[in-house]
């Protein structure tokens, strides 16, 4: 509780009542912590790759790739997430959190903070060199599975907690849809919680027996199916906050309105539905899995188009009619209105328009006959750096030199401004020439996954040399980027001058009748569980009644 205690005494006085501001900086400054050794770990691991360096005998290149893998994608995006949504139900439901939130706040705080902890020591002992995948037979210590099965259900407290602020809002205000931010932070835990069932029944009742020897084999297309029931909507747990500030937080920061309500209400409807029975996508090139279960995946997969295409429209509606408010006229003049020169939009704009290709490789990766060209190649990796890496990261950057002033009470200077707009371009140009040196590596063959190697100077392999220097040179950007971010944030929190900030949340221009229908959450759940047991109801009871023979574990370094 010390980074608890150091956080509060920086809040001098903020929109948001003390306690709710304390939570929330302790889950955001828990998220870099993870994000600034997750970027040393991941400009390290470029420069393994790419031939330039050697790492000493005391490591090795899949330690330092697990570490990246974890608290990048699992740990800075989990602790991140949370805090955001936390301080934007207490901005949205009158400043505070409830008793009953604040309480699941710090328990699920403390139990993610224990999870990330006995992870992480068993990755820095080489004991857990198992990739963020955790894919069985590879076997880590059991401390390991504890510790993320003890992140997860942090996680769920945390959103226990949302449910609880919730329930207060909507009995304080009896038939009123609750505020559009708390709707799409209710609708992101309930997506969550869901997807998050199987993974922890593969931690709880798989890996952790078998890794602690009480059972000497374990069914690995099983753990495959349930890791990648979660898998993927791991994504959209990554991507609807986003959304969020997206939606709500920009129209504001613009000067602008929220577009539709019911359009945004409705496109989280839709990824609830359609982001969870859709893992078999990525076990395309399982043998164990007939291609009619596969082919049902990749329609639901290829349905979850929608809603993004919602998205774009309804954002770049309210950037042209704020524009054209502003004076802006012709085709694109509307354009220029916008204001570039602000890093809490500048760097979310830079997000959205990294999705675009990202959203084209999705529909390339869902596709059968496409994704047998690049499936475990390094493409995938270079699809992921621009979604996650790209689109989402540069959403939560631009959030947080917002977020953090607003929580603290104090001032983006324009100093930081200043400092941010670099940050992101810096950030931007080295994703940008990463993410290409992989997909095109990635469709030359190249594997995922691997440390350097030349294949005994084969030809091919000679090939992508250039092209790994090139992805080393845009991973050294993205160091620089997070290192100066990680500054900026310090500055921000402890040495900013004092002063209010805004908590952007925009609203509707004019009043607008929303269906009742999009909260009534029986009604969505129900679906949700439709299309569950539909995907996967029988290719699981398949796999436990007929099952290929268990393999015992493997070490591999």
């Amino acid at each position: 509780m010390v980074i608890a205690r150091k956080l509060d005494e920086a809040i001098p006085h903020t929109p948001i009542q003390r306690s709710a501001a304390t939570l929330s900086l302790a889950y955001v400054w828990v998220a870099y912590a993870a994000f600034g050794l997750a970027a040393l770990a991941g400009m390290l691991q470029g420069m393994v790759r790419g031939g330039i360096i050697e790492l000493p005998s005391w490591t090795n290149y899949y330690q330092i790739l697990t570490a990246h893998g974890v608290l990048m994608a699992l740990i800075f995006t989990t602790f991140f997430i949370v805090g955001f949504i936390f301080s934007g139900v207490a901005r949205t439901t009158g400043g505070s959190l409830h008793g009953a939130a604040l309480k699941f706040g710090w328990a699920g705080w403390i139990l993610m903070v224990t999870g990330t902890l006995m992870a992480v020591v068993t990755i820095v002992m080489n004991e857990a060199s198992v990739l963020y995948t955790f894919y069985a037979p590879l076997k880590a210590s059991p401390y390991f599975y504890i510790g993320s099965a003890l992140l997860v259900v942090g996680s769920w407290l945390a959103g226990f907690g949302v449910f609880a602020s919730y329930r207060k809002w909507k009995k304080e205000n009896p038939g009123k849809m609750s505020p559009l931010f708390v709707f799409m932070g209710v609708t992101t835990y309930v997506m969550w919680i869901i997807a998050t069932l199987p993974v922890a029944v593969e931690v709880l009742f798989q890996l952790i027996p078998w890794s602690l020897g009480l059972v000497p084999t374990i069914n690995i297309m099983l753990s495959r199916t349930l890791f990648w029931f979660f898998g993927h909507p791991l994504v959209y747990f990554w991507l609807m906050p986003a959304y969020m500030a997206w939606y709500v937080c920009i129209p504001r920061i613009i000067g602008g309105h929220v577009f539709s309500d019911s359009l945004s209400r409705l496109a989280f409807i839709c990824l609830l539905l359609f982001s969870i029975p859709v893992g078999f996508h990525h076990q395309l090139m399982e043998p164990g899995i007939s291609a009619g279960w596969k082919m049902i995946h990749v329609v639901l997969t290829l349905i979850v188009v929608i809603p993004s295409l919602m998205t774009a429209f309804s954002m770049f509606a309210v950037f042209e009619t704020t524009g054209r408010k502003k004076g802006g006229s012709g085709l694109f003049g509307w354009l220029k209105k916008l204001p570039w020169t602000d890093v809490r939009f500048f760097a979310p704009f830079v997000g959205m328009l990294f999705f675009i290709p990202g959203g084209a490789g999705g529909i390339i990766n869902a596709s059968n006959q496409i994704n047998a060209v690049i499936h475990n190649t390094i493409w995938v990796t270079g699809h992921f750096h621009i979604t996650v890496g790209a689109a989402v990261a540069l959403t939560f950057f631009g959030v947080s030199f917002w977020l953090i002033p607003a929580l603290t009470g104090r001032k983006l200077t324009k100093i930081a401004n200043r400092m941010g707009m670099v940050q992101t371009v810096f950030w931007a140009v080295g994703m940008f020439l990463m993410s290409l040196a992989m997909h095109t590596m990635g469709l030359q063959g190249a594997p995922r996954r691997t440390d350097y190697t030349t294949y005994m100077d084969h030809p091919t392999a000679l090939g992508w040399m250039d092209y790994q220097r090139v992805m080393a040179f845009g991973g050294g950007l993205l160091f620089v980027s997070a290192v100066l971010l990680i500054l900026i944030l310090l500055y921000l929190t402890f040495y900013a001058p004092k002063g209010n900030t805004e908590y952007p949340i925009a609203e509707t221009e004019t009043k607008q009748e929303v269906p009742r229908i999009l909260e009534r959450w029986p009604v969505w759940v129900g679906l949700v569980a439709f299309l569950i047991i539909l995907a996967y109801g029988y290719p699981i009871m398949e796999q436990i009644q007929h099952q290929a023979p268990g393999s015992p574990p493997f070490r591999t370094w």
